[in-house]
C-alpha cells in the first residue's frame, strides 16, 4: 500500500494514477483516507493535551495527599478528563482502522515510464525474438495431446472440473523436466530455491496485494486459508515484519509450485487445451532490493525469463503493460508472450513486475545498514516478482513449435537430460 505520508503530499498524483489504472472506485477510498487523516491529526492534538493535563493532575493529587491537603475537587476533575481521554482514544483507534481499511483499496502509482492506456490493446511491444511458425503447418496442442495421451482434459473434469488437466506419461515427465531445467538455470543466477506452503492465511494474501483486490480469483478453504495463486505470495511473506541488512540485498528467491486461480470469462479458443486452466505449475522469481536498484533488477529478471525462452528456442515478444492493464499492485510490468503456431497467436507465459515499496509497506519489511542491530535509519525495501516460466502455455508452444508430421514432438536439446528423452512419441 502507499504510505500515508506520501498520500498527504501527493494526493493529486495518486488521483491521476487511480484514473490511469481505470480504478475509479478507489477515488472515494482516497478521499476517505484524507478526511479521516485530517480528523485524526486534529484529534491527536486534543488527545495529547488532555493526556498531559491528566498526568499533571495525577501528580498534583499525589502531592496533595502527601501533604494532607484536600484533593476531592481535583480527583473529580481528573475523572472527567480521564473519561474524555478514553472517548478520544476510542475515536482515534476507529479513525486509524478506517484509514488502514481504505489504504488497502488504493492502487500503486505507475512509474513515469509506463504508457497510458485503457486496455490490453494499448500495451507496447518492446521487442520480438525469433521466427514465428505458420499456423497452416501446425496442429493445436490439444489435438496432439489427445492423439498421444500426454495430458487428459476429460479425466481432469471427472476428478475435479474443467481447467484441471491430468498430465500422463511423457507429458508428466515433460512437466518435471521443465521444472528441473528452470530451477537449475535460476540457481546459476544466484536464486535460492524455496519450497513454500501451498496454503496461506489472509494476512499473507493481504500483504502481497491479493486481498482485498483479487478475492474472486482465489480459492478459499476452511480455516481461513487460501490456495496460493502464485508462490509470490508465500515467498514474499518470508520477510514480513523484518528489518533486513541493506548490505545483504538483493535477496533472490525462486520456487516451483502448483498455482490455483478461479479465472473465468474467456470462451472458445481462449480456453481450449492448456490456454486457461485453474491449476497450473509455475517457477516464480522474487527479489528484495534497495529502492535505487529495483528498476535494474526488473530488467535483469525480465532478461532471465527471456533467456529461458531463448534456450527453449521459442519465438517470443516483450510487452510493456499500459496503465490500464498492469494491475493493482504494480508500478511497472512486462509481459512475455510466446508464439503459438498451432493457434496463430501470442500466449502469455511470464509477467515480471516491480512493486516498488507497495508490498513492503504492507509487509512492514524494511532495511538498514547493519541490519536490525545497526544504527542507520530504516527504509522500506522494494519487492519484485516474475514468472520463469508458467508451464501450461509454455508446454502448448513447445508441442506446437516442435511437432513433426507423424505427431511426435522433438524436444529442445536443453531438455533432453531432464526429460530423459529427445522426443515425445
Amino acid at each position: 500500500m502507499l504510505e500515508l505520508r506520501y498520500l498527504r503530499d501527493n494526493a493529486e498524483t495518486v488521483r491521476r494514477a487511480i484514473r490511469a489504472k481505470q480504478l475509479p472506485e478507489a477515488l472515494s477510498a482516497l478521499d476517505a483516507v484524507l478526511v479521516a487523516d485530517e480528523h485524526r491529526r486534529l484529534l491527536r492534538g486534543d488527545l495529547e493535551s488532555l493526556q498531559a493535563r491528566r498526568n499533571a493532575a495525577s501528580r498534583e493529587i499525589g502531592g496533595r495527599k502527601q501533604r494532607g491537603e484536600d484533593a476531592e475537587e481535583l480527583i473529580r476533575e481528573m475523572g472527567e478528563v480521564t473519561a474524555e481521554v478514553k472517548r478520544l482514544e476510542e475515536r482515534d483507534a476507529s479513525l486509524e482502522a478506517q484509514i488502514h481499511t481504505h489504504l488497502l483499496e488504493i492502487p500503486n502509482v505507475p512509474h513515469e515510464s509506463v504508457p497510458y492506456g485503457e486496455s490490453e490493446h494499448d500495451n507496447v511491444v518492446v521487442a520480438e525474438h525469433g521466427e514465428k511458425g505458420s499456423p497452416e503447418a501446425a496442429v493445436p496442442h490439444w489435438e496432439l495431446a489427445e492423439r498421444r495421451g500426454w495430458f487428459d482434459l476429460e479425466a481432469g473434469v471427472t476428478l475435479t472440473g474443467a481447467g484441471f488437466p491430468v498430465f500422463r506419461g511423457l507429458g508428466a515427465r515433460l512437466v518435471r523436466g521443465l521444472a528441473a531445467f528452470f530451477l537449475e538455470r535460476l540457481a546459476l543466477e544466484g536464486y535460492e530455491e524455496i519450497a513454500p506452503p501451498l496454503l496461506v492465511n489472509a494476512a499473507s494474501a493481504t500483504a502481497t496485494g491479493q486481498l482485498p483486490d483479487k478475492e474472486g480469483q482465489m480459492y478459499e478453504v476452511s480455516g481461513g486459508f487460501y490456495l496460493i495463486p502464485t508462490s509470490e505470495v508465500s515467498v514474499t511473506n518470508l520477510h514480513r515484519d523484518e528489518i533486513l541488512d541493506e548490505e545483504h540485498l538483493p535477496l533472490r528467491y525462486c520456487a516451483f509450485t502448483p498455482c490455483f486461480r478461479r479465472e473465468a470469462g474467456s470462451h472458445g479458443k481462449d480456453v481450449r487445451g492448456l490456454n486457461r486452466v485453474h491449476q497450473f505449475d509455475k517457477v516464480e522469481m522474487v527479489q528484495f532490493t534497495r529502492p535505487e536498484d529495483s528498476y535494474e533488477a526488473l530488467e535483469e529478471m525480465t532478461r532471465t525469463a527471456e533467456g529461458l525462452l531463448e534456450a527453449l528456442g521459442l519465438p517470443y515478444r516483450r510487452l510493456l503493460m499500459c496503465t490500464g492493464d498492469m494491475g493493482f499492485t504494480q508500478a511497472k510490468k512486462y509481459d512475455l508472450e510466446v508464439w503459438s503456431p498451432g493457434q496463430g497467436r501470442w500466449l502469455e507465459v511470464s509477467s515480471v513486475s516491480n512493486m516498488e515499496s507497495f508490498q513492503a509497506a504492507r509487509l512492514a519489511t524494511r532495511a538498514r545498514p547493519g541490519g536490525a542491530e545497526g544504527r542507520g535509519r530504516t527504509r522500506l525495501v522494494h519487492t519484485l516478482n516474475g514468472s520463469a516460466l508458467a508451464f501450461p502455455r509454455t508446454i502448448a508452444a513447445l508441442l506446437e513449435t516442435y511437432q513433426r508430421e507423424d505427431g511426435s514432438v522433438a524436444l529442445p536439446e536443453v531438455l533432453h537430460a531432464h526429460v530423459g528423452t529427445d522426443t515425445l512419441t
